[in-house]
């Protein structure tokens, strides 16, 4: 904390330099940083302040006082301690920014595209939950039910530090409602996690590197959507990465989204030091199917989510499937200490 408090100064004493908007890139990257670690020493400074607080608290009950919500005020503040411990584990270059992901049905038609909405409905709702801002890149309905793919861009600090924990493949065990004799299935779907990178970031991408297929956007998107050519589909030519956007007002609008979903995804592919080769990388869901899976979750003969890298189970199926993600989460990001 001293060390993060001593930067802060020394990026305040920066903004007052007279010639600090000269140039506007730089400028951007040191109030980006100032803004996080502000948020950071502040968060710090309200705990310690909390922790004080709970101090007097003991010592007044020491003394015989009776207090009411002693105990509760302290699991409070414990679980406001073990959450900015988590936080601290955030320290990826890229994990304070927005997350940009992708929900991909597996085989099986009608039930893993059901099953798909149902994880874009999950994510969804642990981004409500966290504060964060959910808008909608590209979303394909299915034939009867369900969704073929959704696009997300989830806005808000450390929003891609969080949901890099959920990539890979989901699995689902229920009685289908979609089978007349009530039988068990297992569907599967894949959730794509990326960085959103801003313009501070330079990584060069040339035309000629690029396919770029337009076409008119389908589902609920207003007239104009609906009756112009203003999606766009971006194809990175040497890693075969597919990207697209149809939600915003104009074709230009849906390219620059699209590029900024294709850089993310470039990005996340550089982090990868371990792979050898870029086919080890593109395609890393595309066998979206049983033995793959990263998580389970049975509605039926029992209810239960289980974790499969980390082992953490729940029983609180509905409430997982509302959004209570963070147990999972925290836990992953333990193990990559």
């Amino acid at each position: 904390m001293p060390k993060l408090i001593s930067r802060l100064e020394t990026l305040e004493k920066q903004t007052e330099n007279p010639e600090f908007w000269n140039d506007q890139k730089s400028a951007q990257i040191v109030l980006k940083e100032l803004k996080l670690i502000k948020l950071k020493v502040d968060h710090y400074k309200a705990l310690t302040e909390e922790l004080d607080d709970v101090l007097v608290m003991f010592e007044l009950a020491e003394e015989g006082e009776i207090l009411e919500g002693f105990s509760e005020s302290i699991n409070i503040l414990n679980q406001k301690i073990d959450s900015f411990r988590v936080e601290t584990l955030l320290s990826g270059e890229y994990d304070s920014n927005n997350a940009i992901i992708a929900i991909h049905p597996g085989a099986g038609g009608t039930e893993s595209q059901d099953w798909a909405e149902m994880l874009l409905r999950m994510y969804t709702r642990w981004a409500e939950k966290k504060g964060y801002k959910v808008k909608t890149l590209d979303l394909q309905p299915g034939e009867g039910a369900g969704i073929k793919s959704a696009t997300l861009m989830i806005e808000g600090v450390n929003a891609y530090g969080y949901l890099k924990t959920e990539r890979g493949v989901h699995r689902l065990v229920r009685i289908s409602p979609f089978d007349s004799a009530g039988r068990r299935h297992t569907s599967f779907a894949s959730l794509d996690v990326m960085p959103e990178i801003d313009d501070t970031v330079e990584i060069e991408i040339l035309p000629e590197d690029i396919r770029v297929d337009t076409y008119r956007a389908s589902g609920a998107g207003g007239q104009h959507v609906n009756k112009t050519d203003s999606a766009v589909r971006l194809t990175h030519l040497a890693t075969g990465i597919v990207v697209q956007c149809q939600n915003e007002r104009s074709q230009h609008q849906n390219k620059d989204v699209a590029m900024a979903m294709l850089k993310g995804k470039l990005v996340e592919i550089m982090e990868q030091e371990k792979m050898d080769h870029i086919e080890d990388i593109k395609g890393d869901y595309s066998q979206i199917a049983w033995g793959s899976q990263i998580r389970s979750y049975v509605f039926h003969p029992y209810n239960m989510v289980k974790d499969h890298r980390t082992n953490v189970e729940v029983g609180n199926v509905q409430g997982v499937m509302d959004g209570d993600l963070d147990g999972f989460m925290n836990a992953y990001l333990n193990t990559m200490v």
